[in-house]
């Protein structure tokens, strides 16, 4: 389960804008604190200028978790998944929002701003939030994930 203390990083291009929105608002009135990197706006942005500060951040351990947002999740999961420390899961479900946690220990859910609803996608994000990952068999997974050349 997430410290509410610390900082749940979050990024989005405008495809993702309102669910950003609608998430970063109830977690801030759930107790969590939030460093929201943007966008601000509808206005059309690439989305690697908002991803790539998150998934920084979590690779250099500033930060436990994030949550990224764009139109379909697979660009902005693409983008923080080129960080060795990131992995950044996709999730149109709540099951795969806790697995993606107890089985891969993902460190960031990449949530599609234009095909899920916004319920859902809080939904998703509670379950992510705190759901601990299980260790035992899944550990040599995870350990094999990030390839350094």
């Amino acid at each position: 389960m997430t410290d509410k203390n610390k900082i749940i990083i979050i990024g989005s291009d405008h495809g993702g804008f309102e669910m950003k929105e609608f998430i970063k608002e109830n977690l801030i009135n759930n107790g969590y604190k939030i460093k929201d990197i943007g966008t601000h706006s509808t206005e059309s942005v690439d989305y690697p200028d908002f991803i790539h500060p998150v998934a920084k951040a979590i690779n250099d351990n500033k930060n436990e978790l994030g949550i990224i947002f764009c139109g379909s999740g697979n660009g902005a999961q693409m983008t923080a998944n080129k960080y060795n420390n990131v992995r950044a899961a996709l999730c149109w479900t709540e099951e795969q929002a806790k697995l993606c946690r107890m089985h891969n220990n993902a460190n960031i859910i990449s949530i599609p701003g234009r095909f899920i609803d916004l319920e859902l996608g809080l939904k998703m994000v509670k379950i992510f939030l705190t759901t601990d990952f299980e260790g035992g068999r899944h550990i040599q997974r995870v350990n094999k994930i990030s390839q350094i050349s």
